[in-house]
């Protein structure tokens, strides 16, 4: 897949991990998901999908972090997140929503199987093991849309590996090495008081 990778990104990744700024970063990195996501949907079905992409971003938050914790790198971390959400959107028939195109779905699942198969994740059940204990809210499926599929947001050919776009446009395969200095006061929702809070 092909992803964006800059300095909030690195910061989010160590504001996460971090007590008391942690959760106003998930909250603030959920909120733009499905913001993002939403602006990609029909404007007929955004309203009815939110509560399902707040709750189902909260989940891959965690996902997140394990992959971290897993030895993957930010850049493979946030592309676990954004496979498991292509899945759910392939699910739901939400084909204008989805990163790559859906006869890419199962090569994306073998790049992470370890990973996945680890957390109980598949492709018909996209969180696994990161399903909260209350569920997620649910949300109407357009699955006519598998019929003839259309994927305006897809890039497909990035199968093979995670291609991260740097903020000069070049295109990396991997991901970028972690700089030194980052401040968790650039992650979206933080300010700099906080991330100086123990």
């Amino acid at each position: 897949m092909k992803i964006r990778q800059n300095v909030r990104h690195w910061a989010a990744k160590k504001a996460l991990t971090a007590p008391v700024i942690g959760k106003r970063v998930e909250d603030r990195l959920v909120d733009l998901h499905t913001s993002i996501f939403l602006d990609k949907a029909d404007a007929v079905h955004r309203e009815a999908r939110r509560a399902h992409l707040d709750d189902f971003f909260e989940a891959t938050m965690d996902t997140y972090v394990a992959a971290l914790d897993s030895g993957y790198t930010e850049a493979k971390a946030r592309e676990i997140t954004h496979v498991q959400a292509n899945f759910d959107f392939y699910n739901h028939g939400w084909t204008e929503m989805m990163e790559f195109p859906g006869d890419e779905l199962a090569d994306h699942y073998d790049r992470y199987a370890d990973f996945f198969e680890r957390w109980g994740i598949t492709i018909d059940d996209p969180l696994g093991d990161f399903r909260p204990d209350d569920g997620i809210s649910d949300a109407p499926s357009t699955p006519e849309k598998l019929d003839d599929p259309e994927h305006p947001h897809a890039e497909g050919g990035f199968a093979d590996d995670v291609y991260v776009e740097t903020d000069d446009g070049e295109v990396v395969v991997g991901g970028q090495d972690e700089p030194e200095d980052v401040d968790p006061a650039d992650a979206p929702g933080v300010d700099s008081d906080e991330a100086g809070a123990d």
